[in-house]
Parts: C-alpha cells; structure tokens; sequence
C-alpha cells in the first residue's frame, strides 16, 4: 500500500462523507479512530470501506488517540485529515506524485479556514502528509503536532502546493469553554515537561482567543527569554507590545531584534516603519 487516510472522530456524521469523497478515490486504506460517537459517523465511515477503531476518550489526548490509528496502517505513507476539512482537487497531481517517492519529508499543506462568524477566510499551514514510520508520531495532548518527532527522525518539513478547506460553526460559548479546557490541559503539560516551549505556544494562543491579551503578551515574552535566537518568536512579542499593549518603543527595540537575527526579515521591516511613521505623524 502506498497512502494510508488516519483520522480521529466524533459524532461528525454532519460533515464526514464529504470529507471522505475528496480523498477516498487517492488512498488504499481508510483507518478511522472513533473517540466515542452516538449518531451515524460510525456507519458512515463503514460506508467508505473503513477500518473503524475506538478509542477511550475519558483522559482527553488528541495525540494518543491519532497514534492509536498510525498503529494501525500499512501506507507506506500517512495523509491525516480532520472530519471538517475537505482536499482541494487541486492538490491531486502532487498528493499522487509524492507518494510514489520514498523522500523522508513531512508535507505542510495550506489549510483555509472558513468560519461561520468570520468576514474572510483565515490561513495556516498544518503538516498532513508524511511517511509511515514507528519515530514518526504525535504529540501534545491538544494542539497535537508531529513535527518534532519528524525532525528528531532525520525528516525535513517542506510546503506542498496542497490546500484543504476547513469549514467550521463553533458557537461562541461553547468555544470559550473549549478555551479554558484546553488552558487546564495545557498548563499540566507544562509542568510536566517545561523543556517543551511548543506548549507555550498555543497557550498564549488560547488566551488570545478569549481576548485576554494582557496575559498571552507575558508568555509571549517568557518565550522570547527560551527561544532568544529565534526571530519569529521575537517578532510575535514585538505584535503584542505594538498592537495590544501600545507599547512602541518596546515594540521596536523587538522589531531591531528579530533584524539583528535575520537583517532582511521583511515583516519586521514593515512593522519598524509603520512604529516610525506613526511616531512621525
């Protein structure tokens, strides 16, 4: 077998058979890790030929229970996708391409964010391609990544000219709650392994989200403090410092930071004139 679709879900009968008829046709199999539904998600996924495994979700880990389905393939390559996403047909030619090498490198592949409470469309890029290897498995609890364990096996990390769309409804409380969960289960994180600046991350991340900016500006600096040699960190404690703590000429003594990192890194560029021009009007 070539390619492997591993995911994990929960009463997703609303989205999945969409998520699965833009891949089902490019993948020998189908492993799909159910952490406890009680609607129609499990007959659907038999529906496509899956191999349907469950999973104890009491203790959450997002992380476990991928690794629970990666156990399971035989794909000489993993492609992930969460029920929600869709694989844009675009990408079809180099998904097909790539597989077919034996390239140890995991796949970036740019996700569109659709939401029903947002005017546009926001982007990241998630990796979601990779090569079945025992090393090669995910970490975190939540906000699960297997970056860092592609890398610790030797892997590189490359963009791929691979889009999927992911198109979500979250009503606001329930987010919110989704928000502090995510904080309590972080911080246990944390304290179990402080070596792992990852978490910090997504921590300032979550704060973000509930607006409480204040404080994802302080993990902001405790990470540059970790990371000292690492622009992007600085960069992101030079935003906060500039846009929600007002702050400039803090803001730009980390903008002249990340350019003594990376002298022609080009958003620190930007960000140190619009401090000067506004400093100027």
């Amino acid at each position: 077998m070539q390619l492997s679709l591993c995911m994990i879900v929960k009463n997703e009968e609303r989205v999945l058979s969409r998520c699965l008829d833009s891949i089902a046709a490019l993948v020998d199999e189908i492993i799909i890790v159910d952490t406890g539904s009680t609607d129609d998600t499990r007959n659907i996924a038999a529906g496509y030929g899956a191999k349907l495994m469950s999973f104890d979700f009491t203790r959450v880990d997002f992380a476990a229970a991928r690794n629970h389905g990666l156990e399971a393939a035989s794909g000489r390559w993993i492609v992930t996708l969460d029920a929600d996403e869709i694989l844009h047909p675009s990408g079809v030619p180099l998904l097909q391409k790539v597989v077919a090498t034996d390239d140890n490198v995991g796949y970036y592949f740019l996700r569109v964010n659709h939401s029903s409470d947002a005017p546009k469309p926001t982007h990241d890029h998630v990796v979601r391609l990779f090569p079945n290897r025992p090393a090669y498995r995910y970490r975190g609890r939540v906000h699960e990544t297997v970056d860092a364990s592609l890398l610790a096996g030797g892997g590189r990390l490359v963009p791929a000219d691979i889009r999927i769309d992911h198109e979500f409804a979250c009503e606001p409380e329930a987010r919110r709650q989704r928000n502090h969960r995510y904080i309590r289960i972080l911080n246990e994180e944390i304290a179990a392994n402080p070596s792992d600046t990852s978490r910090l991350d997504f921590l300032a991340a979550e704060y973000h989200q509930l607006g409480q900016f204040d404080t994802a500006a302080e993990i902001a600096d405790r990470l540059v403090s970790l990371r000292p040699l690492d622009p992007q960190t600085r960069l992101r404690a030079g935003l906060y410092h500039l846009v929600f703590q007002h702050d400039p000429q803090r803001a730009r003594q980390d903008f002249m930071a990340v350019l003594r990192l990376q002298p022609n890194h080009a958003e620190a560029l930007s960000f140190l004139q619009l401090v000067d021009g506004n400093e100027g009007a």
